[in-house]
């Protein structure tokens, strides 16, 4: 592991964490709050906590409680800078938080001051801006949500997921809040919540417009790779492989495009082979330079 240094903290990034902790406490203190519906991980467990306990013990002080202990026990696993953007995202969003409950003169006798009483609404809207927090803490470096860490920690010893550890936590936090409040109407919710905090996580950690990687296997790849580098101004990469059936060496190309480029990218591959074999999948994450910005050369490989 790169060894720590201070000069790796951006101050871009810590703008982006204030932020990230301030939309996180909106959505929680004004949206499920109001309406009893509970947030997943340590953020629902630190509700929990607060509303069945005497009322200085706010849900700030929860968060600070339940999250701060587990982040500094994954420091060596985790690697300090994470540890660091996540203690300051979740700083925030503890201070934002009693900020708003407490300091703002803000009416919470009608619910939540924005959509009153309508709990679907409260679901949808207070899970959006939670994942739309907790996303953006992820692009920037941190977790709001001290479970991920757990599950990180212990995930190899139970020979489970990280993921499988997460869902578990939750579904006996929502099971605990049904027996709670004796109602199935809150826990159910809150799984609403849960589901599009998640699916706005997706979309702020990976973007609306993921790419395209594009595996082409045919007799012209000189080609295919010209007129893709000259027609999509896209890097096109070779690799080496061997055909089973025909018992001949293969040249594979690989490009990754944007999704309206799939259409040319078809277009182009049957014009010049129409025996190619292609296939298409999705990548979440793309890094490197992009020839409509750079050098229209592809690179050759295995050869």
């Amino acid at each position: 592991m790169k060894k720590f240094s201070w000069r790796d903290l951006s101050p871009k990034n810590f703008l982006f964490l204030t932020i990230a902790g301030i939309i996180n406490a909106i959505g929680v203190t004004m949206f499920l709050i109001p309406l009893m519906l509970f947030d997943s991980g340590f953020s629902g467990t630190a509700f929990l906590l607060n509303s069945i306990t005497p009322p200085y013990l706010t849900l700030s002080i929860f968060l600070i409680v339940l999250n701060f202990p587990l982040f500094i026990l994954g420091t060596k696993k985790m690697g300090l800078q994470f540890i660091l953007y996540s203690l300051y995202a979740i700083s925030i969003y503890s201070f934002a938080a009693f900020i708003i409950q407490n300091w703002l003169p803000i009416d919470w006798s009608n619910g939540s001051p924005f959509i009153g009483n309508d709990i679907f609404l409260a679901a949808i809207f207070g899970g959006l801006l939670s994942g739309i927090g907790s996303g953006l803490t992820i692009r920037s470096g941190g977790a709001l949500d001290g479970v991920e860490v757990i599950a990180i920690l212990v995930h190899k010893r139970l020979s489970t997921t990280v993921g499988a550890i997460v869902m578990v936590y939750n579904v006996i936090l929502y099971l605990l809040v049904a027996v709670i409040y004796s109602s199935w109407i809150i826990p159910l919710y809150s799984i609403v919540t849960y589901m599009i905090g998640q699916r706005a996580v997706d979309f702020v950690v990976e973007g609306l417009d993921r790419g395209k990687a594009a595996i082409i296997i045919t007799e012209e790849p000189n080609k295919i790779a010209e007129a893709i580098s000259s027609e999509l101004k896209r890097g096109v990469t070779f690799w080496s492989g061997y055909g089973y059936y025909s018992q001949k060496g293969k040249t594979i190309l690989y490009v990754v495009v944007n999704r309206f480029e799939i259409g040319r990218l078809k277009s182009i591959v049957k014009n010049v082979d129409d025996r190619s074999f292609v296939t298409i999948s999705e990548v979440t994450d793309v890094m490197g330079v992009d020839l409509k910005f750079g050098k229209s050369e592809y690179s050759k490989i295995g050869e």
